[in-house]
């Protein structure tokens, strides 16, 4: 099966493609390398899911939060790139939780949205390396910001 056959049977909905919220462009292509800036935990109707994680909001909806960080940045994909078969792996993830200090699970929150890809693009080439860390606040209190770097087809 193909990753956007694979994300079809998923039965999740991508929100819309988020804007910059700064100086930066989202998505950014380099030779064969496709680069996303950090992306927040868009929902459907735009708006951010917010809290951190160990004091404003539970382990599970941490890793939801990531999640759906996930779908963002596959929305950003698919808006730029058409499709989501012109990606051929997931070459590197770096995951931050804004997190209360004594949070050491930054790992668990991050796999929301490396199981996602790994569904999508299958486990060989939808698991890259990873960097999971613990931030002290992210922008507009999100939970989870989330940058990756893409090989294209």
């Amino acid at each position: 099966m193909t990753p956007d056959e694979n994300f079809a049977q998923l039965d999740l909905q991508l929100p819309p493609a988020p804007t910059p919220m700064g100086v930066y462009k989202p998505f950014l292509i380099d030779g064969n390398h496709c680069y996303v800036s950090g992306h927040g935990p868009l929902l459907p109707d735009q708006t951010l899911i917010t809290g951190r994680v160990g004091s404003d909001i539970n382990i599970e909806d941490g890793k939801l939060a990531a999640r759906q960080v996930g779908l963002a940045i596959l929305a950003t994909l698919k808006a730029n790139l058409g499709s989501l078969n012109k990606i051929k792996r997931v070459i590197k993830v770096l995951g931050m939780v804004s997190c209360a200090p004594d949070f050491e699970k930054h790992p668990y929150i991050i796999n929301g949205c490396s199981e996602l890809f790994a569904k999508v693009w299958g486990e060989e080439n939808g698991i890259g390396v990873r960097s999971a860390v613990g931030m002290g606040s992210l922008p507009g209190n999100i939970p989870v910001e989330i940058e990756v770097l893409f090989e294209l087809v």
